[in-house]
């Protein structure tokens, strides 16, 4: 909504300007009229058009330098007032300063060329020495407020810019801090189900077990399953707690996984899969090559899970884990028997396995699937190597 009242600021400006002007009057310090027949109380009206062209410096630059122009030529015919060339000067610097961008750029360059145009003019008249002083007054009346509203405009500009390049940089850090926290919160949910849903899965199995047969043989070491994984759940999880602790220091590197720990993984799964009827098998066809951390890490964590979920859900049979790899990528396979539809999972299953698998695998730009085919279910995942591996 554009504003009706002056600003106060030109308020003051205004009612300085007309109070000096009319102390002046009184005291008779106007020049005489410059055209004759014209009377000095003249210069009280143009003074009083010039306060009014002031309170219009803010809201409409250029309207009030329009009035003030011929204010000032009615002034100077009929007996100068100090104030209301300065006033003058005042609508001239407003009309830069708040005025639209094009005046901005050529006001200035109008007032060269008046000030120019008038000396020659006041030459060709006069033809006295005295009218390159008149010239002089003259640029000093409108080049040297507009450049002065030039550079303070400059200023002016630069701190806005200034201003919004620091919001935006405060926004972008923000956005960012949001992200990496969003990030983390993901990483942090995927560690704990990848360290913790194993051993879980193998206490819920082995639990089912205990309280379905009645052995005390078979019971027993269904108990003894259920403590050790316990204690390694409850370790994993003091060691995960530990690493957040000191998340802040950098000298302390946490351990990972690598894929030559797969042999000690698939002992774990044959020891929860105990008495399921699964078989587990590893087909390493890595080679010497040394791979990055993060992709071996990945590539750990998907046979982790893949191995989970055949514990819970596959039917009795084999379960194959095979890597291989070229120049450009580590791929990840892993099939168990398809289960039967009719059965229920020997333990029970919320997908967030499958969703963690996928987005380790997306986060280094790779290919995951997984789903039934040919009456097995298969996991593939396709873990590009970097330069850094090679």
């Amino acid at each position: 909504m554009p504003r009706l009242l002056p600003h106060r600021d030109d308020l003051l400006i205004a009612a300085a300007g007309l109070t000096g002007g009319l102390a002046l009057y009184a005291l008779g310090l106007a020049s005489r009229p410059v055209t004759a027949g014209l009377p000095q109380r003249l210069a009280l009206l143009s003074l009083a058009v010039m306060a009014g062209a002031e309170l219009l410096r803010r809201r409409k630059p250029l309207a009030g330098l329009a009035v003030g122009v011929p204010a000032l030529a009615l002034d100077l015919c009929s007996g100068n007032l100090v104030t209301t060339t300065v006033m003058f000067t005042d609508l001239v610097y407003a009309a830069v300063l708040y005025g639209p961008p094009a005046a901005y750029r050529l006001l200035p360059r109008a007032c060269e060329v008046l000030s120019v145009a008038g000396t020659l003019l006041f030459v060709a008249i006069v033809r006295r020495p005295e009218a390159v002083l008149l010239g002089l007054a003259l640029a000093v009346v409108t080049i040297a407020p507009a450049w002065t509203g030039v550079g303070v405009r400059r200023h002016r500009d630069a701190a806005e810019a200034a201003r919004l390049a620091a919001e935006r940089t405060v926004l972008l850090a923000e956005m960012d801090r949001r992200q990496a926290v969003g990030a983390e919160r993901a990483r942090m949910a995927r560690e704990l189900h990848d360290l913790v849903a194993g051993h879980l899965s193998a206490i819920a199995i082995h639990s089912t077990a205990a309280l379905s047969i009645n052995e005390e043989r078979a019971s027993r070491e269904a108990l003894g399953v259920i403590r050790e994984n316990s204690v390694q759940g409850l370790a994993e999880m003091r060691r995960l707690i530990g690493l957040l602790r000191r998340a802040g220091d950098a000298d302390e590197p946490a351990p990972t996984p690598t894929l030559d720990g797969l042999d000690a993984l698939l002992d774990q799964a044959r020891t929860t899969a105990h008495g399921s009827g699964l078989r587990f098998a590893l087909h390493d066809g890595r080679g010497p090559r040394t791979l990055p951390a993060p992709v071996e890490l990945a590539a750990y964590r998907v046979v982790q899970e893949s191995l989970t979920n055949a514990a819970k859900h596959a039917a009795p049979g084999a379960v194959t884990v095979e890597l291989t790899c070229d120049d450009r990528a580590l791929t990840v396979r892993v099939t168990s028997p398809l289960g039967d539809g009719d059965r229920s999972p020997r333990a029970p299953g919320s997908h967030a396995g499958l969703i963690g698998m996928r987005e380790r695998v997306a986060l280094l730009g790779g290919e995951f699937a997984a789903g039934p085919e040919g009456g097995q279910w298969h996991v593939r995942a396709v873990l590009p190597v970097d330069e850094e591996g090679k």
